[in-house]
């Protein structure tokens, strides 16, 4: 794809589409501090939208044509339709529109120092530490990821340094549009088949993306795939992971609960290539977050942070939002909140949480897309039978029709002590009434799910 870097110039007036999304916001953050006269639109309200408002950015709720009346350019997210009457109107009067993805592309051309973390699984985790360790340790770094850090009030900030920290995404080879300095490979595995086809497609997308780095690659040295996708190439690579053979590794990994905090704490010794540089304690659990926390590591230490600095910064990093989010304890039932959706990433954080000593885990689930459903069904069940108990939500469908015939019943008749229920008031009382003391109940899903451990709380 070519993109035009240089769609930008002569352009004073900006108008996105959907101002108040997750994605959308880090730019419109950008560009406004870039002095971009900016406007926008949503139809829903929420945090991220108020906090564009209280930027001063003028919205518009509710998508009409009216709204790209004096603009120049207008940027939309890859979920907006073709019939939406404000990129109609655009096409009518000759204005300029450009895909949010693309945008991001040229902002990340800006900068010196781009890292870009991609990966199946860790994206945002790894994305969010690294944003910590660079700003306490005077990086000052741009930010943007895909889940809300709160250290920075949401999922973007704007630095004044040539740092940036990127979460780059495979979904439709969406990170083919960035320009990294540095690209993070945290991890490859069949996921949104329904676009790759096949792993070797899947691969062969992320090798790429890793041509594409202008000065390093860091690379998870354990995963076979990644280390596949970045075989041969001609660039600085540095490697991660618990094997010694890895330019950075863990060792001594140990988890615990610390009950005064209500933390879930885990502890590692970091080395350098052969040298003990010391430990490093998280507030999170499960080995797939040592590998997240290592890729941080790895990438801040060779662009010059120092250990204690980032180990500093990890200790009183809190997790990204939906990242193993102990969200309370009510009548000493441990309620939290996790984003995974694949069975790789379910698998991860049901070991993460069964390590923790609770009496029982329960695994409330929310299956998303029935692509990923039917194409996984048999992977789901294998990994939600992990748990002690869990609970079902029908699919959300997304973007997608249910071409597939597929139904959470038919997860349901994989499991053992499994119950479906159609509502998140019934899923939170179904809790309520079955949850015993000292259990520990983590919803699961990257929709909506969320909702049902706020209702349970």
């Amino acid at each position: 794809m070519t993109i035009d870097y240089n769609i930008l110039e002569g352009k004073k007036h900006i108008h996105f589409i959907g101002i108040g999304g997750s994605g959308m916001y880090p730019l419109a953050q950008i560009l406004f501090a870039k002095g971009y006269n900016l406007s926008g639109s949503d139809n829903n309200t929420g945090d991220t939208l108020n906090a564009v408002i209280n930027m001063g950015i003028p919205v518009t709720l509710g998508h009409k044509a009216e709204n790209v009346d004096g603009a120049d350019l207008i940027v939309h997210s890859a979920a907006i339709m073709k019939d939406n009457p404000e990129l109609v109107a655009a096409r009518e009067k000759g204005i300029p529109t450009i895909e949010r993805s693309i945008l991001l592309g040229i902002v990340t051309s800006w900068y010196d120092n781009a890292v870009c973390i991609c990966g199946t699984h860790g994206k945002t985790t790894a994305s969010s530490m690294l944003t910590q360790i660079y700003m306490q340790s005077d990086f000052d770094p741009t930010t943007v990821i895909g889940g809300k850090l709160e250290l920075i009030g949401g999922s973007g900030r704007v630095g004044e340094s040539e740092n940036m920290v990127c979460e780059a995404c495979e979904y439709v080879d969406t990170f083919l549009k960035l320009s990294p300095d540095i690209a993070v490979i945290l991890n490859i595995d069949e996921d949104h088949m329904e676009y790759f086809k096949t792993l070797d497609n899947l691969i062969a997308s992320f090798r790429k993306f890793s041509e594409m780095a202008s000065k390093m690659l860091i690379v998870n040295g354990d995963d076979a795939n990644s280390l596949k996708a970045v075989e041969g190439l001609n660039k600085k690579t540095v490697t991660f992971g618990l094997d010694e053979k890895n330019d950075y590794y863990a060792k001594e990994i140990k988890s615990e609960v610390c009950h005064k905090t209500h933390s879930l704490l885990t502890k590692f010794d970091l080395y350098q290539r052969g040298a003990l540089l010391g430990e490093i304690t998280i507030k999170i659990p499960g080995k797939h977050n040592v590998y997240n926390a290592l890729a941080a590591c790895a990438t801040a230490l060779e662009t010059g942070v120092s250990f204690d600095a980032l180990a500093a910064a990890l200790f009183e990093f809190k997790s990204a939002a939906r990242r193993f989010d102990v969200l309370g304890i009510r009548g000493g039932v441990t309620i939290a909140d996790d984003y995974a959706h694949h069975p790789a990433e379910l698998e991860a954080t049901l070991k993460a949480a069964l390590s923790l000593g609770f009496n029982k885990v329960w695994a409330v689930f929310q299956p998303f897309t029935f692509s990923r459903t039917a194409m996984l069904l048999d992977d789901f069940a294998k990994v939600l039978s992990l748990a002690d108990r869990v609970v079902l939500t029908p699919i959300m469908g997304s973007r997608e029709i249910n071409t597939y015939g597929i139904d959470s019943r038919h997860l349901q008749d994989k499991l053992e002590n499994c119950t479906l229920l159609e509502t998140f008031e019934e899923v939170a009382e179904f809790i309520k009434q079955n949850a015993e003391k000292d259990d520990l109940v983590i919803t699961l899903g990257c929709g909506d799910i969320y909702k049902a451990a706020k209702l349970m709380l």
